[in-house]
């Protein structure tokens, strides 16, 4: 009876996301308002290109679905870097998560994505074209041309607070309030929004994991007065682990999809009318919790990584690639806390 209300509850919230406005009165819709909160994070997850909606069981699940920090026994700290796009684009991830009693979990994660020393430029006559002669003050002909002014920063900002709950041993709740913060030169805005998500393993191994991301929308507030809404959004997952005991290891192959209702049009993998659909597809070997081998494709572009696995820590690293924007590299760093005074009660 349980889980035909939670089955009912998901199918009414997707009812729901699928027929909200792109345009709301006294706002407008920021098509890709939320777009840095769809960079990943984790270089595991991004190895295998960011199929990690039903896999998620460690520090990064408070971005991926927070119903995935329940799998947590032990405290756990992450830290990230990525060079985007030949290092143009910093990027930026930190998180904590902590079990709290036998079935609960809570978690804080900061996201940073950052463009730093962009010039801003005027021309040296305003008054002529760019490009066109002119006589200075002084008797000297000069031409038209610009000259820095200053620099400026364009930095976007995402704290998580997020919750597990374990309901039972074959399903899992969780929650998001993601404040965000976004600075553009002499502009700022701020913003509240929330995410849920949930976790389900119906038989065997296979996993089935669900992320309703802003799901309230969110409003983003500039200080010039214009009011921005970043619509919801459903990320779904699918994953089986398969243990490979005569190779001494396991093979975990995913697929997530990513349905958003912005309107994107050319710009996803697949639209029709205000509906679209990414895909992100991974696989990875992971050889007698040693280390790990991925390949993955997010969104259509390659992506790999590889993990070593040490007492208490992990190091991750992943690439994607980008035919125009150049290639991204991804590094992170897990600490687990196994000390028996933090283990799960």
């Amino acid at each position: 009876m349980r889980l035909k209300l939670v089955k009912v509850f998901f199918a009414c919230l997707v009812i729901f996301l699928s027929v909200i406005p792109t345009h709301a009165g006294g706002f407008r819709t920021a098509k890709y308002g939320g777009e840095f909160l769809t960079l990943g994070a984790g270089g595991r997850a991004l190895g295998m290109g960011g199929a990690y909606a039903a896999l998620a069981n460690d520090v990064s699940a408070g971005y991926w679905n927070p119903a995935g920090l329940v799998s947590l026994d032990y405290p756990q700290i992450m830290l990230m870097h990525s060079e985007q796009f030949s290092g143009v684009v910093k990027y930026d991830y930190g998180s904590f998560a902590m079990p709290l009693g036998t079935s609960r979990s809570v978690g804080i994660g900061l996201i940073r994505l950052g463009v730093d020393d962009i010039p801003v430029t005027r021309l040296s006559n305003p008054a002529l074209k760019l490009g066109a002669e002119y006589v200075d003050e002084n008797g000297i002909t000069r031409r038209n041309t610009p000259y820095v002014v200053r620099t400026i920063s364009d930095a976007e900002y995402a704290l998580f607070l997020s919750y597990g709950l374990k309901r039972n041993e074959k399903l899992a709740f969780g929650a998001n309030a993601k404040i965000i913060h976004k600075n553009v030169g002499d502009n700022s805005a701020w913003g509240l929004g929330f995410d849920i998500g949930a976790i389900y393993k119906p038989a065997g191994n296979l996993l089935v994991g669900l992320n309703l991301q802003d799901i309230t929308t969110t409003v983003l507030a500039w200080d010039s007065g214009t009011r921005e809404i970043i619509v919801p959004a459903l990320k779904a997952g699918v994953a089986y682990p398969l243990n490979l005991s005569k190779l001494g290891g396991a093979i975990v192959p995913a697929v997530d999809f990513d349905i958003r209702f912005e309107g994107r049009d050319y710009a996803a993998q697949y639209a029709a009318g205000p509906v679209s659909l990414d895909s992100h597809l991974g696989w990875e070997f992971q050889f007698q919790d040693l280390f790990a081998l991925r390949v993955g494709s997010d969104v259509g572009k390659l992506s790999a990584g590889a993990g070593i696995n040490l007492p208490k820590f992990q190091v991750d690293y992943a690439f994607l690639s980008h035919d125009e924007l150049g290639n991204s590299h991804r590094i992170s760093a897990r600490l687990s806390l196994e000390g028996p005074q933090y283990r799960r009660r």
